[in-house]
């Protein structure tokens, strides 16, 4: 048997959303596809929302190294797009499946992870309470994964202002009225 059983029952599972195209996930196929017996993944995994919450912990921990690697700000931000848009076309088989909003839930909360690291690392909104900061990164989480959610091929042409926007509106923020005369 592997070493690493979990890494196996993870690329099993990624391969048979991404490339065979399963839209129901099962147990059954996951097994079938690592020629391992269901008493392997169920010593390894509780469930497939498990599994899942198992693979974004071990691609959050290989994301922010990497992301860290990119520097700060901006360029972070823009690797963490560039991470996620190349991971929707596993990420939207995974929500067309029985899993959709078990995986949805992961997918905000490996976001709202990544961004309190984030701030913590660097110092973010230090005049902001506690519940302020927990409200804010939340914002955010729900904002990018509405954005992923909606992803277009155009916006993929458009990654550089799109990371910049985003990149405004969470450090220095955009006024409604900005350039504009008040009436």
């Amino acid at each position: 048997m592997p070493a690493d059983m979990k890494r196996l029952i993870a690329q099993a599972a990624k391969n048979l959303l991404t490339q065979k195209g399963v839209s129901r996930l099962t147990v059954k196929d996951i097994v079938e596809e690592c020629q391992i017996t269901r008493q392997t993944f169920y010593y390894h995994f509780e469930d497939i929302p498990a599994l899942f919450r198992w693979m974004l912990e071990r691609e959050a921990e290989r994301t922010v190294q990497e992301s860290k690697a990119q520097g700060k700000g901006e360029a972070r931000l823009r690797y963490l797009f560039v991470m996620a848009i190349n991971a929707l076309p596993y990420m939207k088989r995974g929500m067309q499946g029985s899993y959709a909003q078990e995986l949805e839930q992961l997918l905000t909360q490996h976001f709202l992870n990544l961004f309190e690291q984030v701030c913590d690392e660097e110092g973010l909104y230090q005049d902001c309470t506690r519940f302020e900061v927990k409200l804010i990164l939340r914002y955010h989480s729900q904002a990018i994964m509405g954005l992923l959610r909606e992803w277009t091929p155009a916006d993929t042409q458009n990654l550089d202002q799109i990371v910049h926007t985003v990149f405004r509106l969470m450090t220095e923020g955009i006024s409604p009225t900005a350039g504009k005369n008040p009436i």
